[in-house]
């Protein structure tokens, strides 16, 4: 952001100096004299307790500011110090005093969405992988690594693949899920969910999904049941477990197979047991923005021994595990490389502090929002133990004052990135076709209202902090202006 955007001179009407504060972004600016030397700083509380001494908005900046603010000299390196945690913004300024930039909690760096930590053995086991020329799909660090991951979902038949859209596909092709086949699923998820089901030749119906979970609504699931129903698709959206044992119980009824989209939710937990494996299948992606990661990769966890046989050969081009080179069906190469799978061992020996970290950063942002008005994040469940992939909140736009890809902005200036929630399925043009005479309210609600918020696992909790001090400024600035003009 140029830091003209945070300078307000100490002769403005404190009137343009709120219209400059809820601006920027920050919800706060530096009073400059007229030679622009910093003389005072000025946050939405100053104008606040000048107001409720009886001052007015005509009147000056100098009448609210904190004269003197704190400020640190313009650094020689080009990283900029790092002030004291907790969301504070200090001014940089130069030898004549004039503020030149910002040093804050989440500065130098950006603060990204979400990126890996590769702080175990991956670089051991990578290395060995190298120097003993077993860097394909075939060497001993792909059979450990499946191993390692049924050992921690408990689960018997795990089957890696190239990435979690394939673990899908294999999924489906393990159930034998085809053309003439119908198979529900979330209107709120990524694509891949629904373009699997494409790929398998079946046809997908789309439903809407819960408010409070976010997640598929069994009760929609129920009423889109017909007699060319396959399997239900349940997602578990950024982490938060899908109501099950509603599921369950449908497929139990009608002898359907439930196939869960675990791709976000390792980690996470429904009533105890591991999402992941509490339907016939569980597919799982390790992209590098995932909990657990090989950069790309995924794997599918099938409860049937014989749909895992027919997954693993449809994995390696549906060649004959008894007969080399000869192809009984027409298969993919979904396999995962050694490579791959030395990295998500290494990260796998890490889960445990993984998940205890993603779990803090959902308790601490859930404590640094509180009392924000118009946020939520996402509703915390009996028996759901969600994993958080992905921090995210939803926007009330008429409590906020601003709408969400206007908050989103702002905390993009502040140094801070985010990412909007998927939109309905039903909107996009490939998969129209599959919406039928169907509303979707929650999803569409969710979708236009939602984002995330930074929840990698190495996020410092002053990052957070100051995450959570930007989001308040920007709506504590919007709130009093609106309150001043009598919006």
């Amino acid at each position: 952001m140029p830091i003209k955007q945070l300078l307000v001179r100490e002769t403005d009407s404190l009137d343009a100096a709120l219209a400059q504060l809820d601006r920027n972004g920050f919800g706060l600016a530096f009073a400059v004299d007229p030679e622009g030397r910093l003389v005072g700083r000025l946050c939405a509380a100053d104008i606040e307790a000048c107001l409720a001494r009886g001052g007015s908005l005509s009147l000056s900046v100098r009448a609210a500011m904190t004269p003197d603010a704190g400020a640190l000299p313009l650094p020689e390196s080009a990283t900029a110090p790092r002030p004291p945690a907790g969301g504070q913004v200090v001014p940089l300024v130069d030898a004549e005093r004039r503020p030149v930039d910002i040093a804050t909690a989440g500065r130098p760096r950006r603060i990204p969405v979400a990126e890996p930590v590769l702080g175990g053995n991956e670089l051991k086991y990578v290395t060995e992988c190298i120097t003993t020329n077993w860097i394909s799909s075939q060497g001993t660090y792909v059979r450990r690594f499946e191993e390692m991951l049924g050992a921690m979902l408990g689960a018997g038949h795990v089957v890696s693949a190239s990435n979690g859209t394939a673990a899908l596909h294999l999924a489906l092709l393990g159930y034998g899920i085809g053309a003439g086949d119908e198979v529900i699923v979330p209107d709120l998820t990524f694509a891949a969910t629904i373009n699997t089901v494409i790929h398998a030749g079946a046809t997908p119906v789309i439903v809407d999904v819960d408010r409070r979970s976010w997640n598929i609504d069994p009760a929609l699931v129920a009423a889109a049941i017909t007699p060319r129903t396959r399997a239900i698709m349940p997602v578990h959206l950024y982490g938060q477990p899908a109501d099950m044992d509603p599921l369950m119980a449908l497929a139990e009824k009608h002898g359907l197979v439930v196939i869960e989209d675990a791709a976000e939710a390792i980690g996470a937990r429904y009533k105890g047991r591991p999402c992941g494996t509490i339907g016939h299948a569980g597919t799982f992606s390790f992209f590098s923005n995932k909990v657990i990661t090989t950069g790309e990769g995924g794997a599918v966890v099938l409860r049937d021994a014989e749909a895992a046989a027919r997954a693993r050969r449809m994995r390696d081009h549906g060649m004959d595990p008894a007969k080399r080179y000869w192809h009984n069906e027409v298969g993919y190469n979904y396999r995962l490389t050694n490579l791959q799978a030395a990295i998500g061992c290494a990260q796998l020996e890490q889960a445990a502090g993984f998940l205890t970290r993603k779990r803090a950063i959902a308790a601490r942002y859930r404590k640094g929002l509180a009392g924000a008005s118009g946020l939520a994040m996402a509703a915390q469940l009996d028996g759901f133990d969600n994993s958080y992939w992905m921090v995210s909140v939803i926007v009330d736009a008429e409590r906020t004052g601003l709408p969400r890809d206007e908050i989103m902005q702002r905390l993009g200036e502040a140094g801070i990135d985010t990412r909007p929630l998927f939109y309905p399925l039903h909107d996009m043009p490939p998969y129209k076709p599959f919406a039928g005479n169907r509303a979707f309210p929650a999803t569409v609600e969710l979708s236009a209202q939602g984002f995330s918020l930074p929840s990698g696992v190495g996020l410092g909790d002053d990052e957070i902090d100051y995450i959570c001090a930007t989001l308040q400024r920007i709506v504590g600035a919007r709130h009093l202006a609106r309150r001043t003009k009598g919006a």
